[in-house]
């Protein structure tokens, strides 16, 4: 309780001297690992703008709706028309709609990590026993779990419809689960090219404008190539000119090794070797996504 001592100044006014009896905090220290899980949840929170404002919540919300209606329908086409199989493969899903998760990641990226290098706020979590590493693997996690319920949301749906049109359980499941290993490196990926990019500069708007191009931009260019490519005869460099896009990588990972029909033109996708390739460059680049992350950070705790 704070006690008040009566002073009395030279002037003869009453002067009080509060002891406001700061205590030391004597509960449980929950350590790294719960602030490392704090930050993961408001952080996966925020990708969806729970617990902010109603403004933050219209675009990853609105997002999400357009991922899932064109499952939906898909599924009630399926059902009314009483079709032997989906109009569109589980692995196929999150590339038709690529354009909608550029969106997203270029939206959510940045809202991850510009308004704590904006605001200066980076240096206060390294303050604790946080560490560089538990802040950029929260802020990588929840971006990457972000985006997978972005994408898996419209894959379950079209699976529940599947089996509610009673097309074949086996089928349907294998389906179902090659499509979600395809989007969990997809998640990945893009989760750890966007904060990356989004990390370089503290400017909201100039992240986003910057996410938007690398990954429009590459697989636009990308695409131009192939097409030039297949109509010059040149179909063997067709797999490798789709290593330089984040978009074509996933294609070319989930068609070598996932069953899935490729989007490269002529429908020419990267054998089995090429796929290993593949493979590795995606792996490379989310690795190295987190190295650089991890440099960056140390930088700015400093």
């Amino acid at each position: 309780m704070a006690v008040e001592h009566p002073v009395t100044a030279p002037s003869g006014d009453q002067t009080r001297i509060h002891n406001i009896g700061y205590r030391s905090y004597d509960g449980p220290r929950l350590g790294r690992a719960y602030a490392r899980r704090s930050l993961y949840s408001q952080s996966l929170r925020g990708s969806y703008g729970l617990g902010r404002s109603v403004k933050s919540k219209v675009l990853p919300m609105l997002l999400f709706v357009v991922m899932c209606v064109p499952a939906a329908i898909m599924v009630a086409v399926a059902v009314a028309t009483k079709a032997n199989e989906l109009p569109v493969d589980y692995t196929r899903y999150a590339i038709v709609m690529q354009a909608v998760l550029s969106l997203y990641i270029a939206s959510q990226a940045p809202q991850s990590v510009s308004r704590d290098l904006r605001f200066k706020t980076v240096p206060l979590y390294f303050s604790r026993p946080i560490e560089t590493a538990d802040y950029v693997r929260a802020k990588f996690a929840a971006l990457a779990s972000a985006l997978f319920v972005l994408t898996a949301a419209p894959l379950l749906v079209l699976y529940v419809g599947a089996l509610l049109a009673k097309l074949d359980f086996t089928d349907q499941t294998k389906g179902f689960a090659q499509g979600l290993v395809s989007v969990a490196l997809l998640s990945l990926l893009f989760a750890g090219i966007g904060l990356v990019i989004a990390s370089a500069t503290p400017r909201r708007g100039f992240g986003i404008a910057a996410v938007i191009a690398v990954l429009t931009i590459s697989y636009g260019a990308v695409s131009t190539l192939q097409a030039i490519a297949e109509a010059q005869n040149s179909s063997s460099s067709i797999p490798w000119i789709g290593l330089f896009s984040p978009v074509t990588l996933i294609d070319g990972v989930q068609s070598a090794f996932l069953g899935a029909s490729s989007a490269f033109p002529g429908g020419v996708g990267p054998s089995t070797g090429e796929g290993v390739v593949y493979v590795l460059v995606v792996l490379g680049l989310i690795a190295a996504s987190y190295g650089l992350l991890i440099r960056r950070y140390q930088k700015v705790g400093l």
